[in-house]
């Protein structure tokens, strides 16, 4: 009974739309109805500024740690990522938001916190490398997403130090998830191939100016 309380608790917790939330009550905006329509981190940004852009990334990885961490601060024996997933599903399907919410990606990386901070300091590196390339935030996610998961097989081996032991369950919910990210960036792939996709104002790309919405 308790690990079913707990993984409807966190499912809630991702449900939170941090983005809908903040532009209401500190803009009078509902960033759905603006840029991208997306709830997320990109979208706020874009759309509310880079203050709330920040408040909002860190709220989305929150909850995705705090999510992951109820095992452990409830004293449930069962492997914490499960209820990071949950998190993950309520970020992108949230009850509190018509199921329509973000990308997965920032709610991702607060359950890699929880789970293992050490990884989660790798893949921020591996994120904001791709992004200075880059200067793309869509194609970042899913470049980042896919090194990540081939990380989870490889790093056991190569640099225990960050990820003592291979874990099956880590390894599929990452390659379901970089599945799932992907699938979520269809129109983002779409304006990419077009080269009209949004960048970011800095990196190697971001002299280039493109009028797309992401």
């Amino acid at each position: 009974m308790k690990f079913f309380v707990l993984l409807i608790i966190a499912y809630l917790l991702g449900s939170i739309p941090s983005g809908v939330w903040v532009g209401k009550l500190f803009f009078k905006k509902d960033i759905r109805l603006f840029g991208s329509g997306n709830t997320g981190t990109t979208n706020t940004f874009r759309v509310l500024g880079k203050k709330a852009g920040i408040a909002v990334l860190l709220m989305d990885i929150l909850k995705g740690t705090l999510a992951t961490s109820l095992p452990l601060l409830f004293g449930l024996n069962v492997n914490p990522l499960v209820f990071g997933v949950a998190a993950v599903l309520g970020h992108t399907f949230p009850i509190f938001a018509n199921f329509k919410g973000g990308k997965a990606v920032a709610t991702s990386a607060g359950m890699i916190l929880a789970y293992n901070p050490a990884f989660f300091v790798y893949s921020a590196l591996i994120f904001i490398i791709i992004l200075y390339i880059t200067s793309m935030v869509s194609l970042t996610s899913m470049i980042s997403a896919v090194l990540i998961t081939l990380s989870t097989v490889i790093l056991p081996f190569a640099i225990p130090a960050i990820l003592p032991q291979f874990d099956w369950l880590l390894t599929s919910i990452a390659l379901a998830l970089t599945i799932f990210i992907f699938i979520r960036h269809k129109d983002n792939i779409k304006r990419i191939k077009d080269g009209t996709e949004s960048r970011v104002p800095f990196g190697l790309g971001a002299h280039k100016n493109d009028k797309t919405k992401d």
